[in-house]
């Protein structure tokens, strides 16, 4: 098997292993992530690059966010979510003093047919939803998904022996080199 064979063989087990995690997870409302996962392979004569594209947001889904916690209006705590990596993406990314923007939330919300109704029976406004689901997200963060990063891992230990020791490749460097 020659590497560009084995690198494309890669990339697609790879990406279709994603696209399953996603759907799997029922992580994928708009099917923007799923349908933005993909991969390019470039061999020359001494060496090569294996680039995975996903949508910017794909790396918080795959290793999740972490929440800044805190105590609910009521007085209990909120509880974080599981995430993948705490050194990635903790609060540097936005979630130390601001809140992710609620207007981002709109789509998802349709999609997903979320309409709770209030202690009277009444729908709440979209903006009201927006807020808490921005709110919530801003405490416990976004659970880890592991879409991507689990089928690399997989597939990466059915790369051919000789493939891996002539670049002298490891999974974590591979990894962060590969994706885009």
């Amino acid at each position: 098997m020659s590497i560009k064979q084995a690198l494309d063989n890669f990339g697609y087990d790879v990406t279709e292993g994603g696209k399953a995690i996603l759907k799997k997870k029922n992580k994928n409302a708009s099917k923007k992530l799923s349908n933005s996962l993909d991969y390019f392979v470039n061999v020359s004569k001494n060496s090569f690059q294996l680039t995975i594209t996903v949508e910017d947001y794909g790396e918080f889904i795959d290793r999740g966010v972490k929440g800044v916690g805190g105590t609910k209006a009521d007085g209990t705590a909120w509880k974080k979510k599981r995430i993948s990596n705490t050194s990635l993406f903790k609060q540097d990314k936005g979630y130390t003093n601001k809140k992710p923007p609620a207007s981002k939330l709109d789509g998802w919300i349709v999609r997903r047919s979320i309409a709770p109704r209030n202690k009277k029976g009444q729908f709440m406004t979209r903006k009201s939803l927006q807020f808490a689901i921005a709110t919530s997200v801003y405490h416990t963060g976004i659970e880890a998904t592991n879409f991507l990063s689990l089928p690399f891992k997989k597939e990466f230990k059915e790369l051919p022996d000789e493939l891996v020791e002539a670049y002298g490749l490891e999974v974590d460097t591979f990894f962060e080199s590969s994706l885009k």
